[in-house]
């Protein structure tokens, strides 16, 4: 390897290198644009795209404007106007680190057009490959242009990992999209090549509702009509937004949405709040679909972590966390008998005209299986007499079981159809929930105490952690040097294979990467386990009162709208949609 001495790099290559940090494809441009264009205090914003961004892409926006000479300091590297007192422990802005378009000139034929408001006319500065021009009037109404032309012609490596066309304007539309949810009070338009593909007008309501607006024009109506509305505060934290129900849900999470202090990011410790919120009410490989508001003082936040200003790091994460998961299974908890309006829409787009035969009856299954319910035989002819008055209760009056699964129920304004092996279920699973969560989740003792030998570090983890596991269940003890002796273990876990239990736990808490809870989410999964074993099979004949018994209990029970494994346990029909269906309406 030839020796060579330590340079300088010239001003065009440390501009070029941090191209590729901040501006890795058309939509990180879009973003920074979108951003600057916000900042200056943007209420219209129309993008311009074509050819997936590589031709052009421009962002015209009606904020403060710059004039010539802020213009150009702009398309200098390390220039702003966001840090005032340069502090950045106190940033309010989207945008602070003033890299962004001089970034964008280093890698494209940069143009820049603005008037600041009152000013008698405009200015334009160009900036081709890093090259900056000179300063000329020009035309313009009272904000921002800004054209990037020919992305990427003075770093062609970069448009190797290009996208095809579409792939990057749906990516541009994507930014836009989220910027638009984390600015309601702004307009946004959106043309690709020539065709207007988005329009999110201001709504001219009160500054509380505009967020609603916003989110059902981005997200849809169908999600506002599957979503509930949270709301929280906590100090100087507040959160706000709109989460789905757990029965309305995608393969990925590409559409859940966090603004923080009105900056779009994808943090890890909101995703996993996420996933812990809604915990075993969604399907494995299923997400929710959300979008959340979460202010703080900006000195709790830092947002100086990487170049495209995504990640953020929360000097109390776990507050944050923990405030999430509460508020989201809070509203989830009120929520819990609700199932999302698609099921009945997809059951009704499968109906079709034409004779069809429904067998029903009512059945006698084996005595005890509910606490409530009568064993002795229900005739199906023959209804019971107090129908009519639970057809008020939410889940209406049982009047026949079809399959040997499906309980048929008739509700005041139409009618339910129940999983009963679904239902029963989470029925089940919530009462073990529930044993565990009082902290006093029964154990088994062990008739000869069992003696487990550990590394140093898990051997003193589990020690430390011994009186939170004893209420789980596991009573455990020192025992010499090395060894611990389990005197119990939980109920739930059955004839439990000691050894790897603590060596799994040992190992979780010698790495911290667990705590006690670990060890809940476990049983908590034997428990689902267990429940779904224990429920009432589907084939099990069921009479009236038992049917009753059951829905009954299913408006009692937090959550019972889906079964442990996330799937829906009952699917509602209006009676105006069933009219309409043949043709009465």
């Amino acid at each position: 390897m030839t020796f060579a001495h330590i340079q300088r790099l010239p001003e065009t290559i440390v501009n070029q290198i941090a191209a590729g940090e901040v501006i890795e494809r058309p939509a990180a441009v879009l973003k920074e644009l979108i951003e600057n264009a916000l900042d200056a205090g943007a209420r219209q914003i129309d993008v311009e795209i074509t050819d997936g961004g590589r031709s052009l892409l421009a962002v015209h926006d009606d904020g403060r404007g710059m004039d010539a000479a802020d213009l150009a300091l702009a398309v200098e590297r390390h220039a702003t106007s966001k840090l005032p007192d340069l502090n950045l422990f106190d940033i309010r802005d989207r945008g602070f680190r003033g890299e962004a378009l001089a970034a964008i000139g280093a890698a494209a034929r940069l143009a820049i057009t603005s008037r600041p408001r009152g000013a008698a006319g405009a200015h334009r500065i160009t900036v081709v490959g890093g090259e900056i021009g000179g300063i000329a009037a020009a035309a313009r109404a009272p904000g921002t242009s800004v054209e990037v032309r020919e992305l990427f012609f003075a770093t062609p490596a970069r448009l190797k990992f290009l996208k095809t066309a579409p792939a990057e304007s749906a990516a541009a539309r994507e930014v836009l999209e989220r910027q638009a949810l984390a600015a309601p009070e702004a307009s946004f338009r959106l043309s690709v090549d020539g065709r207007k593909v988005a329009d999110y007008p201001r709504a001219d309501l009160a500054e509380e509702d505009a967020p609603r607006a916003r989110v059902a024009q981005v997200m849809g109506e169908n999600f506002i009509a599957n979503a509930r509305k949270i709301s929280a505060a906590a100090g100087s934290i507040r959160l706000r937004g709109w989460i789905s129900l757990p029965t309305h849900s995608r393969s990925t999470n590409a559409r859940q949405y966090f603004i923080v202090n009105h900056r779009v990011v994808k943090d890890k410790v909101l995703f996993g709040a996420i996933r812990g919120a809604y915990g075993d009410l969604l399907p494995r490989g299923r997400s929710a679909e959300l979008v959340l508001w979460l202010d703080l003082p900006p000195a709790d936040l830092d947002v100086n972590v990487h170049p495209a200003k995504t990640e953020v790091r929360f000097r109390d994460a776990t507050g944050v966390r923990n405030m999430i998961v509460s508020t989201i299974r809070r509203t989830l908890h009120e929520t819990a008998a609700q199932t999302t309006t698609d099921l009945s829409g997809a059951m009704l787009g499968r109906f079709q005209s034409g004779p069809h035969k429904l067998s029903s009856g009512f059945y006698q299954p084996p005595s005890g299986l509910f606490e409530d319910a009568p064993s002795a035989r229900h005739d199906a002819a023959a209804p019971e007499a107090d129908h009519d008055e639970q057809e008020f209760f939410p889940l209406g009056a049982a009047r026949a079981q079809v399959h040997e699964n499906y309980i048929i129920a008739q509700t005041l304004d139409g009618l339910v159809i129940v999983d009963q092996h679904a239902a029963h279920e989470r029925l089940v699973y919530e009462k073990l929930k529930r044993d565990l969560l009082l902290g006093d989740a029964p154990a088994q003792q062990l008739l000869i105490p069992e003696v487990v030998e550990l590394p140093p570090a898990p051997h003193t983890a589990l020690l430390a952690a011994a009186g939170a596991l004893s209420r789980l269940g596991l009573v455990i003890e020192a025992f010499g040097h090395g060894a611990i002796m389990v005197r119990a273990t939980p109920a739930l876990l059955g004839e439990a294979n000691t050894q790897a239990l603590l060596s799994d736990l040992g190992d979780a808490f010698a790495a911290e990467e667990q705590n006690a809870d670990w060890l809940r989410e476990k049983l908590e999964s034997v428990a689902a386990t267990m429940a779904c074993h224990g429920s009432v099979r589907a084939g099990r004949r069921l009479n009236a009162h038992e049917m009753n018994a059951l829905l009954r209990e299913m408006e009692a029970t937090p959550h019972s709208g889906q079964c442990n494994h996330g799937r829906p346990t009952y699917i509602e029909l209006k009676l105006a949609d069933i009219e309409r269906l043949f043709s009465r309406r």
